[in-house]
């Protein structure tokens, strides 16, 4: 296993869950999602226990999903209802539920055990229910595996050179970063602080600033899937005063949920949030495709690595300063992979 299960990861936008069944993997197991004539999202193993067709090649009837192949129809529950010829059908026909939770623009599926959710575990994301926030969102399948986006989004100082024409200025890269650990909750902080700095294209354009300008950058990443940057862009000088902020300054949340499709494959969700000019569907807009051109280029030179690294991570790395962030990442999945692997390995038959 190179991912931890238990845990919640998104597996799909709310928006594109419907009254049709759609098919998607989540840490190498097949998933089939649909939603209920109530709205709610449900999710199964994508895999009839008659013959194996995937259930999502599939129709509702109702509030069931029916089998494309020979009709066998489910309850949201994995209740095997009908079956073609059975006065009584066979206790084992039956799929597993997984547990599911709309939070923010997301659905989210917990790959632990489905009868031990961890609801808990779910991250608060505010910002999204607030009147005082704009939001927009998207998602990009990567060829790469997940630990390169996480890799990505720690490192911000790439923004200078992957990202010049939108988001990078020569500051991100020259700028010395803060990392620290939360062991306990598996959180790494990376903060950089930029002071009278260039202002790049993607501020000037959303904001209205311009050069020079105070420049934030707070990450969060909640292992295994969850990053949040902090983001605080304002005229060059202008510090907070308690808990109020200069009128210029301009607050966004940019959140990802990077999710596992299996060792090679990767879904990016990604979404923008904003304190400042909420009701302009222009600058929606705008910041919506502005950031998937960023999200696009992340991955271009993602999948340009994974075709170099094949199965494994070699050859050796360099690492640099700027990659703290990233290693300590490593670090704590590598941490949360081990937690979940049995303290004992059963001999198999013929090892050595």
């Amino acid at each position: 296993m190179t991912y931890p299960k238990r845990n919640w990861y998104v597996i799909a936008s709310g928006d594109d869950v419907g009254s049709h069944p759609i098919a998607r993997t989540v840490c190498g197991e097949p998933i089939v999602l649909f939603r209920t004539t109530t709205g709610v999202a449900v999710a199964m193993d994508d895999r009839c226990p008659h013959r194996g067709y995937p259930l999502s090649a599939g129709s509702l009837c109702g509030d069931e999903i029916q089998c494309g192949y020979h009709g066998l129809r489910f309850t949201q529950q994995g209740t095997c209802t009908w079956a073609p010829g059975q006065d009584r059908i066979p206790s084992r026909a039956r799929v597993t539920p997984r547990p599911v939770a709309e939070v923010g623009p997301w659905v989210w599926i917990w790959t632990g055990d489905p009868a031990a959710p961890e609801f808990d575990r779910l991250p608060l994301i505010p910002w999204f229910a607030d009147a005082g926030w704009a939001h927009v969102h998207g998602m990009e399948f990567l060829d790469a595996r997940y630990g390169l986006l996480i890799d990505n989004l720690l490192d911000l100082s790439h923004e200078t050179f992957l990202h010049g024409e939108l988001i990078g200025t020569p500051e991100v890269a020259e700028s010395p970063i803060t990392t620290t650990i939360d062991d306990d909750l598996a959180v790494v902080h990376v903060s950089r602080r930029m002071a009278s700095v260039e202002c790049p294209n993607f501020y000037s354009g959303s904001t209205g600033l311009r050069s020079p300008i105070d420049r934030w950058q707070d990450i969060e990443y909640h292992a295994p899937g969850y990053y949040l940057l902090h983001v605080r862009v304002a005229p060059a000088g202008s510090q907070p005063d308690g808990l109020r902020d200069h009128p210029q300054a301009a607050h966004l949340k940019v959140l990802y949920a990077i999710t596992p499709i299996d060792d090679h494959r990767t879904m990016d969700f990604w979404a923008v949030c904003r304190d400042f000019a909420i009701d302009d569907s222009e600058l929606d807009t705008f910041i919506a495709r502005s950031n998937r051109d960023v999200v696009l280029q992340d991955v271009d030179a993602l999948n340009l690595i994974e075709a170099r690294l094949g199965d494994t991570w070699e050859p050796a790395e360099v690492s640099l300063k700027i990659d703290s962030g990233g290693l300590a990442a490593r670090r704590v999945l590598t941490d949360l992979i081990a937690s979940e692997r049995p303290t004992t390995t059963p001999v198999s038959v013929g090892s050595r």
